[in-house]
């Protein structure tokens, strides 16, 4: 018999080992193993008492991750209600006093929060996980994160990471920010940029 509640492990850090809540596929789609071990090889330990915001939360699989190998607060913006639930359970079971969930629409609700921190001269790691605009309703998506993060505060960022499809390709200067490089997992990629 299936198990009626999907998991995912953390993977390194103080949290190894935790298991998260996965939200139903139908709402969202999980970020692989493999992506987010090599998002967190590259990162190493400039991710310590540093900011990390998770765009398009899920199950805040990496926004979690971040926290357990030393980031100091994770940031996470849902919009879909059942979704929303099981990352508040997230963050409950594994560093509740280190995470904020913003539940809401990002395209609305990202900008007031980046423009917050950037006033208080923080800075962050930003991920971005958007759909895949194969998806019914999501149609324009990628186009739609291009303008968000154009409209990002520059001096927020440590560095920009969007996982997408790989058929997709991001442009080589995005406002202020320039593509560092990109890696390929079969369907999907990742796409590091940085202010230069």
């Amino acid at each position: 018999m299936k198990n009626a509640n999907p998991t995912l492990q953390i993977q390194g850090g103080k949290y190894k080992g935790k298991k998260l809540l996965l939200p139903s596929k139908t709402t969202t789609r999980s970020t692989k193993s493999i992506i987010k071990g090599s998002v967190f090889d590259t990162l190493q330990y400039t991710i310590v008492d540093q900011n990390f915001i998770e765009v398009f939360g899920g199950s805040g699989s990496m926004g979690l991750e971040a926290l357990s190998r030393g980031a100091k607060m994770a940031y996470f913006f849902e919009s879909d209600k059942k979704a929303y639930k099981v990352l508040m359970q997230n963050c409950q079971m594994i560093d509740a006093s280190h995470t904020h969930i913003t539940f809401g629409d990002s395209f609305l609700t990202y900008l007031p929060l980046v423009e917050q921190l950037s006033q208080k001269g923080e800075k962050a790691f930003i991920y971005f996980d958007p759909p895949f605009d194969i998806r019914e309703g999501m149609e324009g998506i990628y186009d739609k994160v291009v303008e968000l993060i154009t409209k990002t505060p520059q001096d927020i960022v440590e560095k920009i990471i969007i996982e997408h499809m790989s058929k997709v390709s991001f442009p080589q200067n995005i406002g202020s920010f320039v593509q560092q490089k990109s890696k390929k997992f079969g369907k999907s990629m990742l796409t590091f940029y940085e202010v230069v």
